[in-house]
């Protein structure tokens, strides 16, 4: 007995300590751009991020339970799941779960389909924390959804998360007959890395013609390269709340299985062999971003001297699977139409607006929704009460509104 309340005692002091740190920080460090409203609301949000991400690393140390696990045990237990108006089914493609959303009401003929992958860097996200966004979309839009649950860090990296979004892709369209789909109105959709996936699927699936094709494409802050993180929003937001280019990088790190020691030469660019850089420079060079969205900070000289060890530790993000911004021109200009959502005060920004002109530029319609007071994630807030904010139900009717148009 009393050893349990020792180890009470402390558990619950290194709690307060740690809760109180988090605070200071905080108040005094963290900046929230002026362009968010809501402040409070916003720092008071941004606080539980950072103090769960802080305790799981805690945990982790401990070796008790990963970082993630922890994040994605916390991110489960908040959410009310809602599933006004939708039939909810959870099912196994194989090992991979998903979870199919069908609206209850009736209906005269196939409705249209959305596949979905969720956001979370490869390391958080899951099936119930974006249950009501899909709930939402599938019941506003009156089509069937399935949502796919892949696998993620740390038990898994890359390509197991990707290959659980094709493999569960594939196997949902060649059965759509029988959840009432149209095989014409099928739209592939995802958030962040899920976003990521969609548009990796979208390239990927063009030349298989056993499988019904894409109608659209909807692609939500997507992480689109993973080439140059020297872009201008990298530099403008790389101390952004919620998604700092720091914890971009360590993310990305740890779903390609890169050792967090390359971080500064991913940076610098000097895994870029000279010869690759003179091909994708075209494609991912600043000059392609508006000027409008450029800050007056100057550029830095990027890409840093070529170092080849550099290189074979890092070269597979060169992957289209990875980056899939570098894919020929004559695989761009075969997409479907795509609705692309960007958020201003997010370091990814920019990867959208580069691929939203690759896309224009081989005759790719595009609908751009960009989200002038948007921040990372904002999209799981659309249904939180006071914890909502306007960007967030801006994203979400956009989204509607586009496919209710397909």
């Amino acid at each position: 007995m009393i050893l349990a309340i020792i180890l009470f005692t402390t558990a619950w002091l290194v709690v307060l300590g740690v809760s109180v740190w988090v605070l200071l920080k905080e108040i005094f460090i963290v900046h929230v751009p002026l362009g968010i409203p809501h402040r409070l609301r916003f720092h008071i949000l941004h606080y539980l991020f950072e103090l769960t991400i802080t305790l799981g690393n805690l945990l982790e140390k401990m070796k008790i339970c990963s970082m993630p696990r922890f994040f994605c045990l916390i991110q489960d237990l908040l959410v009310t799941k809602n599933s006004s108006g939708v039939l909810v089914k959870n099912l196994h493609f194989g090992s991979i779960p998903v979870r199919l959303f069908q609206p209850k009401a009736a209906c005269c003929g196939p409705r249209r389909g959305i596949i979905f992958y969720h956001g979370g860097g490869g390391m958080f996200g899951g099936l119930d924390c974006y249950h009501n966004v899909c709930s939402y979309l599938a019941r506003e839009t009156d089509s069937v959804l399935l949502s796919v649950g892949y696998r993620k860090v740390p038990g898994y990296h890359h390509p197991a998360a990707f290959q659980d979004c094709l493999n569960a892709t594939i196997h949902f369209l060649k059965d759509l007959k029988t959840y009432g789909v149209d095989l014409a109105r099928v739209v592939v959709s995802g958030e962040s890395i899920g976003a990521t996936a969609a548009a990796v699927i979208a390239q990927i699936l063009l030349d298989r013609q056993d499988l019904p094709q894409f109608r659209a494409q909807i692609l939500i802050n997507p992480v689109i390269q993973g080439v140059n993180f020297q872009l201008p929003s990298y530099q403008q937001y790389q101390n952004s709340p919620f998604l700092p280019r720091k914890f971009l990088m360590t993310c990305v790190c740890k779903y390609l299985a890169i050792d967090l020691s390359w971080i500064d030469a991913m940076l610098k660019g000097t895994f870029i062999p000279p010869d690759s850089w003179k091909k994708y420079e075209k494609w991912l060079s600043p000059d392609n971003i508006p000027q409008r969205f450029k800050s007056h900070c100057s550029q830095p000289d990027f890409p840093g001297p070529f170092n080849e060890t550099a290189y074979l530790e890092i070269n597979r993000v060169f992957n289209l699977e990875i980056s899939p911004l570098l894919a020929d021109d004559k695989v761009i200009a075969r997409l479907p139409e795509a609705f692309m959502v960007s958020n201003e005060y997010d370091v990814l920004r920019d990867d959208t607006l580069l691929y939203k002109k690759r896309l224009e530029d081989q005759g790719v319609p595009v609908t751009w929704c960009h989200l002038e007071d948007g921040f990372h994630g904002s999209i799981l807030l659309f249904d939180k009460n006071i914890f909502s904010f306007p960007c967030s139900h801006k994203l979400m009717s956009s989204t509607v509104s586009f496919i209710k148009g397909i």
